[in-house]
């Protein structure tokens, strides 16, 4: 039995290595938003930096178990891709988010250097494991709950522009993956925020389905209608613009000749335009 468990166990972990290098690529499509804008503006960096850091810390967990290859391997992958995405939105980021973004990772590098040397010198080995695992127990849920700011967005504007679909279809699969992956091992820092992950994965894909047909936000739908009314109001005056400026050029001539006074004279259009003196002429 223990063997047949074990057999399910490498083909959820083997699934879930597939599932999750796909959802490191899904931000793709992303940052290639971003290149063709040349701004991250709009997007968050918090989930890749938490991603990051969480990364980390399931590679350290699985180098104290044994058998745990598969964990090795996919977040090995994560903490290069994640790297790349962090670099890539600092590179595009305005002044005051790249600030930010570099302070939360600095944060987050000192925290998990000083939290593993912590555990790799206070901490008996037999206990290290344990705790190291309901580090990354907690981590894990903050890359699940890192996505909330999109999705409170999202709530906000009525739309999922900055809320990839595919993001969140993957995540919910991984989710899937690893819950089972956990459970079959008996491995409860696995299995846990694995059902927190599949049950935000659902409302993140709910959502998408709910706005990505919205129409435009109220202020969007008056646009045009604010742009019409201008122009009209624009068109509008032009005749008293022209008017004021004919006003003007008649008494400037009147001013220059000294007994003559201008001639008016019609244009093709019907507008008067004055005749100017001699003196007047350029």
């Amino acid at each position: 039995m223990a063997g047949f468990s074990g057999h399910w166990a490498f083909a959820f972990g083997l699934l879930g290595n597939i599932i999750s290098f796909m959802v490191f690529l899904a931000p793709i499509p992303t940052f290639y938003q971003i290149y063709k804008k040349k701004s991250s503006e709009g997007f968050q960096a918090i989930p890749y930096v938490v991603a990051l850091f969480s990364a980390v810390l399931w590679i350290y967990y699985a180098l104290l178990k044994s058998n745990a290859m598969l964990i090795i391997t996919i977040n090995s992958v994560g903490c290069v891709i994640e790297t790349i995405y962090i670099l890539f939105f600092i590179f595009y980021a305005t002044t005051k988010l790249r600030v930010q973004t570099v302070k939360l990772l600095v944060l987050l590098i000192v925290c998990g250097m000083g939290f593993i040397g912590v555990t790799h010198f206070l901490v008996k080995a037999s206990q290290r494991a344990t705790i190291v695992g309901w580090i990354c127990l907690i981590f894990s849920l903050c890359v699940f709950i890192a996505p909330l700011c999109v999705v409170r967005q999202v709530i906000r504007t009525k739309s999922v522009e900055h809320m990839p679909f595919l993001l969140s279809l993957f995540l919910t699969l991984s989710a899937v993956m690893w819950f089972f992956y956990g459970l079959l091992l008996k491995d409860l820092n696995i299995a846990i925020p694995n059902v927190l992950g599949f049950s935000f994965g659902v409302v993140q894909m709910v959502l998408y389905v709910m706005y990505k047909n919205a129409k435009n936000t109220p202020d969007q739908q008056k646009l045009p209608e604010t742009q019409k009314q201008t122009s009209i109001l624009e068109e509008q005056k032009i005749p008293e613009v022209t008017e004021k400026i004919l006003e003007i050029v008649k008494l400037g001539a009147l001013l220059s000749s000294d007994k003559k006074p201008a001639k008016v004279l019609s244009n093709d259009k019907g507008v008067q335009v004055p005749n100017l003196p001699k003196e007047c002429e350029v």
